[in-house]
C-alpha cells in the first residue's frame, strides 16, 4: 500500500516500459525524466528567491571569491545576478556544472569530511530546471565561456567576454513551475529575506566583501547593503563586521566569547542581558562558518540567559562553533540549515557554560543603550511657532540685575553688609543661591572618602530622590540606581550561592505518587533521574511504564508531581534537556529575594547607599534585576552638558 502511494500520480512514462495488459488496474511504476527530477529537486533546494541567492553566494565563497556582488529585481523573482572574483570555470566545466550531482568539492568517498558550503551538486541544475539560467565564467589561463539553460533545456557553450571570475544570472525564477509563484510573498518581503541571507553570510566571512543592489526598474539600481572586506585579527574583523551588520549598539554591548572543549571551539559575541530583544531576531548561529537554524543550539542560548531575562525577552548573540567536520553531520536537510552533532550534549553544555561564565565576568555592567534611552527621554524644548529659538528671561536681564552682576564680578569688590539691598560678591551669594545640598558632616562620608569612591565604577552616593533612586557621582558623570531592583538582585545571588553550597532540601512524600507514562516517556524521564535528584526531585521505576515520585523540592511546597513530570517531558522533547525544576526553584528564590530586599519608599543613609554600590560592584549580574531590567543608568558628564547646551 505504501509503495502504491509513493508512485501514484507519476505521469511521465518511460517508452521502454511496455503498457500494462487490458483490464489491469495496478498503478504503473515509471521512470521520471531528468527534467521532472530536477524540478522536484528544486522544490527542496530552492524554496524562494532567497534560497537561490544563498546557493549561488555559497558557491562563490567556495570558489575563493573575495568580493561578491548580488543584484536582484522585483524581490529576486525576475532577476538574480551574482558576480564574483573566484577561480572561475573552464568551457569544459560549464556543462558538467549543470549536471545533477556533479561537484568539485567532494569526491564522494567521505560524506562526513566536508569543508565547503556546498557538496551535493544540486543547486545549479535545480535552478536551471525552474528558471532561465546563464553562467559566464573564466578560469585563470583560459578563455571565457558562457552557457544557458532554460526550463531544463541546455544550449551549447559559446565564447564570452569576461576578465575573471564568474557571473551567474537567473531570470524568471519558477517560470517552469508557475504554481510555485503563487506561494511567493510580496517583492518587499522577498527582498528582505535576500538581505537577511546576505547578512548572515557576511557575518560568517568577514574577509569577503559583499554588495547587494536592487536593480528593479532597470539602471544601476541602488545599493541596499554593503560590507567591505576586513583583515586583521579574527575577533577584530568579526567585531567590525558584526558592528556593521547587526549594529553598533550590539557591538558596544557584546561580550567576547572564546572557549574550547574536546575538539569544539566556541567563539563570537553575546550581548549583555540588558541589551535584549522582544523577539529572537538577533540570534545568529554558525557551525564551521555555515549559518544554521538549529533547535538544540537556540535552546542552549536560551538556557544560558534563563536566569537573566523574563520569558518575553530574547538574547542577542552571534556565535560560531568550529570543529572537525567528522564531528558534525551537515547532510541532514536539503537546504543544509540543520546540523547534527556526534555529541550534542557537549556542544550544548559548552554554549551554556561559556556564556554564563562571560556574563559573570561582566560583573555589574549594564548596556550603554540604557543610558541612550534615558538621554532620549530628556527631550529639549520644542522651538516656538515662529521657528526662532525660545529666549529665556536670563538672556534678557534687567538693568538692575546687570548692575548687580557686574558689581559682583569686580575683583576689588567688597560687600557692604549693613544695607539689605546692597550687591554681594560670589562668596556671599553662594550661601543664598547655591543648589548644593549640605548635610551634617559624617566621618564615614568625608571628602577624602568621597574622592576615593568617585574613582570606583559606581562612584560615591550623593543623595536619594523619591525614596527609591540613589544618585551617585562618578569621576566622569553620574549614576542613577534603582535601590529595590539592585538589592533584589544582590539578595537573589546570595540565595543561589547558598543553594549551590548546601544543596536543595527535598521533602519526602508520605505516600509516593505513581505516574503512568508511555514506554518512550518513561525511559526518557529515567535517563535524567540523576539530574532531577540534584534539584530535590526524586523518581524511580515502579514497574511497567510507571514511575514513583518519592521526593519533591521542599521550597516549592505542595506540588502536582504528575503535571510537573509531563512538563519536564515536553521540555525534553522540545530541547533535549529540561531546566524546568531548576527554573521553578530559581523563580521561588527570586520571589523570596523580592520580598527580602530594600523596599521602594525607604530612606537610606549615606553609608547604606555607598555599601549598596560597593556590593553591586562586587556581585556578578548586578547590572540587571531578576527580570532582565537594568538596575542603574550611567550618564556621562559630556552627555549631561549637551542636554543643557554647554558643549
Amino acid at each position: 500500500m505504501a509503495l502504491h502511494a509513493k508512485f501514484r500520480g507519476m505521469s511521465i512514462a518511460n517508452p521502454q516500459i511496455s503498457p500494462k495488459p487490458q483490464g489491469d488496474t495496478r498503478p504503473v511504476i515509471r521512470q521520471l525524466d531528468d527534467s521532472a527530477i530536477n524540478r522536484i529537486a528544486a522544490g527542496e533546494v530552492v524554496e524562494r528567491p532567497a534560497s537561490a541567492v544563498k546557493e549561488l553566494v555559497e558557491n562563490a565563497i567556495d570558489a575563493g571569491a573575495t568580493r561578491i556582488t548580488v543584484e536582484v529585481a522585483d524581490g529576486g523573482k525576475t532577476l538574480i545576478r551574482v558576480t564574483d572574483d573566484g577561480v572561475g570555470m573552464t568551457p569544459d566545466d560549464l556543462p558538467l556544472a549543470l549536471s545533477r550531482h556533479a561537484t568539485s568539492k567532494i569526491d564522494g568517498s567521505d560524506l562526513l569530511n566536508i569543508h565547503t558550503f556546498g557538496f551535493r551538486g544540486e543547486a545549479l541544475p535545480s535552478l536551471g530546471a525552474v528558471g532561465r539560467l546563464t553562467i559566464t565564467s573564466r578560469a585563470k589561463g583560459q578563455d571565457a565561456a558562457q552557457i544557458r539553460v532554460s526550463g531544463g533545456t541546455m544550449e551549447p557553450v559559446k565564447p564570452a567576454a569576461l576578465r575573471a571570475g564568474t557571473i551567474v544570472e537567473l531570470r524568471d525564477l519558477f517560470f517552469a513551475t508557475p504554481a510555485r509563484l503563487k506561494f511567493m510573498r510580496s517583492d518587499r518581503a522577498e527582498s528582505q529575506a535576500i538581505s537577511d541571507t546576505i547578512k548572515r553570510l557576511a557575518m560568517a566571512e568577514p574577509s569577503v566583501g559583499f554588495i547587494l543592489r536592487d536593480v528593479s526598474g532597470g539602471g544601476d539600481g541602488r545599493v541596499t547593503f554593503r560590507a567591505d572586506p576586513l583583515s586583521g585579527d579574527l575577533f577584530d574583523a568579526l567585531h567590525g563586521r558584526l558592528s556593521h551588520v547587526i549594529g553598533r549598539d550590539f557591538a558596544e554591548n557584546a561580550l567576547r566569547i572564546d572557549a574550547t572543549r574536546e575538539g569544539l571551539r566556541l567563539y563570537g559575541y553575546a550581548a549583555l542581558p540588558t541589551y535584549s530583544r522582544g523577539a529572537a531576531v538577533s540570534q545568529f548561529l554558525f557551525v564551521n562558518t555555515r549559518p544554521v537554524k538549529d533547535k538544540m543550539l537556540t535552546g542552549a542560548l536560551r538556557a544560558a540567559y534563563m536566569d537573566f531575562l523574563s520569558r518575553d525577552r530574547h538574547p542577542a548573540a552571534a556565535l560560531f562553533i568550529d570543529c572537525d567536520p567528522t564531528l558534525v553531520d551537515v547532510n541532514v536537510h536539503p537546504a543544509k540549515s540543520e546540523v547534527r552533532f556526534r555529541d550534542p550534549g557537549l556542544a550544548r553544555g559548552m554554549i551554556v557554560s561559556s556564556l554564563r561564565h562571560a556574563l559573570a565576568e561582566a560583573g555589574h555592567r549594564a548596556s550603554s543603550t540604557v543610558a541612550g534611552a534615558t538621554l532620549g527621554a530628556m527631550r529639549p524644548e520644542e522651538p516656538t511657532a515662529s521657528g526662532a529659538p525660545r529666549a529665556y528671561q536670563m538672556e534678557r536681564p534687567s538693568s538692575g540685575a546687570r548692575a548687580a552682576s557686574y558689581a559682583a564680578q569686580r575683583p576689588d569688590f567688597m560687600p557692604a553688609p549693613p544695607h539689605p539691598t546692597a550687591a554681594h560678591g560670589f562668596a556671599d551669594m553662594a550661601d543664598s543661591y547655591s543648589g548644593r545640598v549640605v548635610t551634617t558632616p559624617d566621618p564615614a562620608t568625608d571628602a577624602s572618602v568621597d574622592a576615593k569612591t568617585e574613582h570606583l565604577p559606581l562612584g560615591a552616593a550623593r543623595g536619594q530622590v523619591h525614596e527609591n533612586y540613589i544618585i551617585a557621582q562618578t569621576q566622569d558623570g553620574m549614576v542613577i540606581v534603582d535601590q529595590h531592583a539592585a538589592h533584589e538582585r544582590l539578595v537573589y545571588e546570595q540565595l543561589k550561592t547558598q543553594m549551590a553550597e548546601n544543596g536543595v532540601t527535598a521533602q519526602g512524600l508520605l505516600i509516593p505518587e505513581i505516574v503512568q507514562l508511555s514506554d518512550g516517556d518513561c525511559a526518557r524521564l529515567l535517563e535524567v533521574a540523576e539530574d532531577l535528584r540534584k534539584f530535590g526531585l526524586s523518581i524511580e521505576p515502579f514497574g511497567g511504564n510507571a514511575v514513583a515520585v518519592r521526593e519533591t523540592p521542599a521550597i516549592l511546597g505542595e506540588v502536582n508531581a504528575e503535571a510537573m513530570l509531563r512538563d519536564i517531558l515536553d521540555e525534553l522533547a522540545d530541547q533535549g534537556e529540561s531546566q524546568l525544576v531548576q527554573s521553578r526553584l530559581e523563580a521561588i528564590l527570586s520571589r523570596v529575594a523580592c520580598h527580602g530586599s530594600i523596599r521602594s519608599g525607604r530612606r537610606m543613609r549615606g553609608e547604606e547607599m555607598n555599601a549598596l554600590l560597593r556590593e553591586m560592584e562586587a556581585t556578578p549580574h548586578s547590572g540587571q534585576c531578576n527580570h532582565g531590567r537594568p538596575t542603574y543608568v550611567e550618564l556621562k558628564l559630556a552627555d549631561i552638558e549637551r542636554l543643557f547646551g554647554r558643549s
